[in-house]
């Protein structure tokens, strides 16, 4: 690993050293490319070097454990423990940094919820969950879009799919994908019951053009009248659109702009995202074990998490982490730290399976 990690900080300095050459300052397209590869680097060559610093401090306190003064032999052990424990904590940092990258990390996702089980209070639980990822994304300072929503009168939604950008996105909310349950006394029990609802997340990257081809002659576009709650536009003008993806009999319904053009392209763009999925399952089906571990086994019938909320308590049942502040997690900023747990799981379920 120590070779290795010598041979990272090496490319480092030389596309450091690049971005400072004229010839590529002067070429935006060439310096972007370097620019990000140095960028993702860079985290890896400060946790090299700060491993470095420590493991020299950790050899210079050492070698005080042989002074003569019972003082000075007393302190060096109390820094050599400090230092052994901080140069372990590093040694784990860098061989997380050293596992192979999910391609998808740095993309951009649809995120998908739909209401399960459960009728008016799963749609319920669809609008909170959505608004929770909506409020972690503020935290996080990305862009969310909606593409298509179904919403239900009881302020619900059937199905909602949003557009979320910005920086490491895939890798944030991967771990998303699931059934999430809900345990909750709904608004209309009055006899204080709790129910059981439940909503499917899905976390898709988004396609790129080039990666993904739709062809024309495989599409089978349809458009109606716009229908459910709505503004003055509803049901006026023939603005809603299907497309139907022929060899794969996908479809795909967005009805949200005024602008039938604008539901087109949302709807394309949904579509791609789901086409590109469907690719990477099949061709990455012999590695399906790390996808497993993500998302359970990867089938969306299963209950990956529970939101209780006479109890106040999150249970995420892949990881076996349960937490008392659920208020603070639907609310969006207590969310980071469930994710910060489901990565940190799987990074050391990978590190075994690399050992």
């Amino acid at each position: 690993m120590l070779s290795q990690l010598d041979d990272v900080e090496k490319h480092f300095d030389e596309l450091t050293a690049l971005m400072a050459d004229p010839a590529v300052a002067g070429d935006p397209k060439r310096y972007a490319v370097v620019a990000r590869e140095q960028a993702g680097m860079e985290q890896t060559v400060r946790t090299w070097r700060e491993y470095k610093r420590v493991r020299a401090e950790l050899e210079g306190a050492r070698e005080m454990l042989g002074e003569d003064s019972a003082e000075l032999r007393e302190m060096a052990r109390a820094e050599v423990a400090e230092l052994e424990e901080r140069l372990e904590s590093l040694d784990q940092e860098l061989r997380i940094l050293l596992l192979p990258k999910d391609e998808n990390d740095d993309r951009d996702v649809l995120l998908e919820i739909r209401a399960g089980t459960g009728g008016d209070e799963a749609s319920l639980f669809a609008a909170d969950l959505l608004r929770m990822y909506m409020r972690f994304a503020e935290t996080q300072r990305w862009k969310v879009e909606t593409l298509s929503a179904s919403p239900t009168e009881v302020g619900g939604y059937k199905e909602v799919i949003v557009s979320v950008s910005g920086d490491r996105v895939y890798a944030r909310l991967k771990f998303e994908s699931g059934v999430h349950r809900v345990q909750r006394i709904p608004e209309t029990e009055s006899q204080g019951r709790i129910h059981t609802s439940a909503c499917t997340v899905a976390v898709l990257p988004e396609a790129d053009e080039v990666e993904v081809e739709i062809r024309d002659q495989d599409l089978r576009i349809d458009v109606y009248r716009s229908s459910g709650p709505g503004g003055q536009s509803v049901n006026t003008t023939d603005s809603a659109v299907r497309v139907t993806h022929v060899p794969t009999g996908m479809v795909v319904i967005c009805q949200d702009e005024k602008s039938q053009h604008k539901n087109k392209a949302k709807a394309l763009k949904v579509l791609a995202a789901r086409l590109l999925e469907r690719e990477t399952a099949r061709a990455d089906a012999e590695m399906s074990e790390a996808r497993k571990k993500m998302v359970g086994s990867g089938d969306r019938s299963e209950r990956i998490r529970t939101y209780n909320f006479p109890q106040n308590r999150l249970t995420d049942h892949r990881i076996g982490l349960t937490l008392y502040h659920l208020d603070d997690i639907v609310a969006g900023p207590g969310l980071v730290e469930v994710i910060d747990a489901c990565t940190a799981w799987f990074n050391a379920e990978l590190l075994k399976g690399d050992e």
